[in-house]
Order: C-alpha cells, then sequence, then structure tokens
C-alpha cells in the first residue's frame, strides 16, 4: 500500500463513520478535508449535502463547510 492508497482507505473510513452519524465529528470533517484525495472531493461533498438536506435545521457552520469545499471543485 502506497500513501495514496492509505490517505484513500483512511477517507473512506470517515466518510462511512460521517455518513452514519446525523452529526458528525467536525474533527473528522477537518481529518477527511486534510486528508482527502482530489477523485474524493465529489463524494465527500455528496456526504456534506445529505446531511444538511436530512435536517431541518442545517447549521451555519456544516452550510459553510459546504460552501468551501464546492468552490474547490473545477468549474
Amino acid at each position: 500500500m502506497n500513501r495514496t492508497e492509505a490517505q484513500a482507505w483512511f477517507v473512506q473510513l470517515l466518510l462511512d463513520k460521517v455518513r452514519q452519524d446525523p452529526y458528525p465529528s467536525m474533527t473528522q470533517l477537518d481529518m477527511i478535508e486534510d486528508a482527502i484525495p482530489p477523485q474524493m472531493i465529489e463524494d465527500y461533498l455528496e456526504v456534506l449535502i445529505e446531511k444538511v438536506a436530512d435536517d431541518a435545521w442545517p447549521s451555519i457552520t456544516m452550510l459553510r463547510r459546504i460552501q468551501r469545499v464546492a468552490s474547490e471543485l473545477p468549474a
């Protein structure tokens, strides 16, 4: 396993945990963003969007995180 594969494994592990948690840890989200390979950003963004879509009153922090991650996607 090389560094890229290890980072992808780590990010996938955290993404799975975040997906299951109705109120994911900001620390885990920060860890994902520190290690995420570019090809997984779209999947991460989808998980974040699912979180706010299911919440009647999404947190401003989560909405800002989505906005920031979306701004990193190619136009």
